[in-house]
């Protein structure tokens, strides 16, 4: 699934292309695609809005229409949005088609069929995502902080690893960064949540920033279907220390990653490095690039 900063790339790859442009015309491909309302509303509201501005939250996009609507566009698995020319090949999956005032078409794909679209009216909460609804703070603004993430984790047994994965502690992080943080705080990914700690707060309060903002620089990770707004794959993969290095020499100690399931998601980490208590070294920077 992409995560905060394949969305935050895709807002960034779109937004100088979109923002501005009227919405033609827009055809429905796979009307399913449309969570909310009915498909043949959706269409008659959004032709000939304006795009006003485009934003993320968590691991939404939000288009913001001159006309008071917003459309929010969750990506889940597999999902993506294009612009293209309108004469390149429509792709397979491809399910809606937004043509833009100068020609070019905004393309809406998802090869798994879990994302979709909906357009709320201002103040509207009956379509409106629950998980939208309940996310926590953005982690790379100004209400994530220290004393919030240690106020976050007090109270909480259960697992590390699942306390940074729930949206409603913390926005967008997923799978990927959760085990990329840990690592660089040097936290094992099954230590109770409130057993951390206030050093150990800090360190995994900086590594969640250091790692989504180096992954934002790279335009985000790409191991199988995610690319940007025009189309290109995310870089961090290669740059990954722990993520699906299951084996591999940890970047740290030299002892090798293991990877081992967490609250029901695949995690890796360090075992000698992500111990209780132990002390790190400074900054770890990512791996090289494979050849």
């Amino acid at each position: 699934m992409p995560e905060l900063p394949e969305v935050e790339t895709i807002r960034r790859t779109l937004a100088d292309k979109l923002i501005g442009q009227e919405i033609k015309g827009v055809e429905l491909l796979a009307p399913k695609f449309i969570r909310y309302p009915a498909a043949d509303e959706f269409r008659a509201r959004v032709t000939g809005a304006r795009i006003a501005g485009l934003e993320r939250r968590g691991k939404y996009l939000l288009f913001e229409l001159d006309t008071g609507d917003r459309m929010v566009v969750h990506l889940m698995m597999a999902g993506r949005l294009l612009y293209t020319p309108a004469d390149a090949p429509l792709a397979k999956h491809t399910h809606v088609v937004f043509t833009l005032g100068n020609g070019d078409h905004l393309r809406y794909l998802d090869l798994r069929h879990f994302g979709g679209l909906r357009l709320l009216a201002p103040g509207e909460e009956e379509g409106s995502p629950p998980g939208l609804r309940r996310l926590g703070p953005e982690p790379l603004g100004e209400h994530f902080t220290p004393a919030y993430l240690r106020r976050a984790m007090a109270g909480k047994r259960g697992k590390i690893k699942s306390v940074l994965l729930d949206q409603r502690v913390i926005a967008g992080l997923g799978n990927i960064y959760a085990d990329e943080a840990l690592f660089l705080a040097g936290i094992h990914p099954e230590r109770p949540a409130d057993s951390l700690r206030p050093v150990e707060v800090r360190r995994l309060y900086q590594a969640i920033r250091q790692v989504l903002t180096e992954s934002i620089e790279q335009g985000g990770t790409t191991f199988a279907t995610y690319v940007d707004g025009e189309g290109k794959r995310g870089r961090f993969a290669a740059l990954l220390r722990v993520y699906r290095r299951a084996a591999e020499a940890c970047p740290r100690c030299g002892s090798p990653i293991e990877r081992r399931v967490v609250g029901g998601r695949s995690s890796h980490f360090c075992p000698r490095c992500q111990k209780p208590g132990r002390r790190l070294p400074g900054r770890v920077s990512p791996r090289r690039r494979r050849p």
